[in-house]
């Protein structure tokens, strides 16, 4: 009698949780882009095309790096989940439109190879890859520092800005305990100067309402974050109108694009729900302390790359027990 027939399944083992759903990196990638949309238009609108074109060249940079750095290592390439282009973008977004293009393309190769990919790559870094490169791009102070007046007047050249008309920010006329010469009207609206993508409030918060809409972000850390700002400004108004000082240090500098874009990171941020609260608190205090005393006159970057190399114990907070773990042992 012949032995019977055996039947071979080629089965994939992998680490829970095994429920799929329809998200994958891509698919949330492209909801932060589409939520980004808006921000990008403003800031064409105030500062010109200078802003799109800085914008293309860094997110075109930083998809290079990244399938240049995998190309050369032998692994498998990462670039059609769109987060190099995500990063390029938010790179972008914190640096001001007369950034020279080599200038960016270095902080986008620091932001991919150095923060992501050295690390092990999506999922693996620990911070905020277009946050630390723009902190690393701080190496060129004045050209970080250099801001120009929004108008259709003024605006920046594609390939030169010497003819640009500079000006203050008004995170800079805060820092010195005074309001500045804008109104909250034009903090919301967008119409100062500031760095190319977080001037507008109003076209963030667009975007941030588009990415809840979607559930790719939930409200506790920028309510936190946008929380914590608001509250020490309105208790410390350092002798300016309470309401109007806070207004400002919310809708000023970098706070809006930080808090729903930044801070919101799945890799860099926590995933518990307290983890998250806390993540956020700690970066609207440490925003504030920078901006009352620290030498720059904004602190979002910094708070949250602080706050970024804190996850790993924030994540400790609230975590839950484990199902039919003794006392004892889940308390641990």
């Amino acid at each position: 009698m012949a032995a019977p027939m055996k039947y071979f399944y080629e089965l994939t083992v992998s680490s829970s949780p095994h429920d799929h759903g329809p998200n994958t990196t891509q698919t949330i990638m492209r909801d932060v882009l589409i939520a980004l949309t808006p921000a990008l238009i403003g800031s064409v609108f105030f500062f010109g095309f200078r802003a799109l074109l800085v914008t293309m060249v860094s997110a075109a940079a930083c998809v290079f790096f990244e399938w240049g750095y995998r190309k050369l290592m032998k692994l498998d390439s990462t670039v059609y989940d769109l987060s190099a282009v995500v990063t390029g973008v938010l790179l972008a977004y914190v640096c001001p439109v007369t950034i020279p293009y080599w200038c960016i393309i270095i902080g986008d190769f620091f932001a991919i190879v150095v923060v992501k990919q050295l690390f092990g790559g999506i999922g693996k870094n620990f911070m905020n890859p277009a946050l630390a490169a723009r902190a690393f791009l701080f190496s060129w102070p004045v050209i970080m520092n250099t801001w120009v007046k929004p108008g259709l007047n003024n605006w920046a050249g594609l390939l030169s800005t010497a003819d640009a008309v500079t000006a203050a920010t008004p995170l800079a006329a805060m820092h010195t305990g005074k309001l500045p010469d804008a109104s909250v009207l034009d903090l919301f609206l967008g119409n100062v100067g500031g760095c190319l993508g977080e001037t507008s409030a109003l076209l963030l918060l667009i975007g941030g309402a588009y990415l809840l809409i979607r559930k790719v972000i939930s409200l506790r850390i920028p309510l936190a974050f946008i929380g914590t700002v608001a509250v020490l400004a309105f208790l410390f108004p350092q002798g300016n109108d309470r309401l109007t000082w806070m207004a400002m240090q919310v809708l000023g500098g970098g706070v809006m694009l930080g808090a729903i874009f930044m801070a919101t990171d799945y890799v860099t941020s926590p995933v518990t729900k307290w983890g998250q609260v806390l993540f956020g608190v700690g970066c609207g205090l440490i925003t504030v302390v920078i901006r009352y005393f620290g030498a720059y006159n904004e602190g979002v970057s910094y708070a949250i790359l602080v706050m970024n190399a804190c996850v790993v114990l924030l994540d400790k907070v609230g975590r839950p027990v484990k199902f039919g773990a003794p006392k004892k042992e889940a308390a641990k």
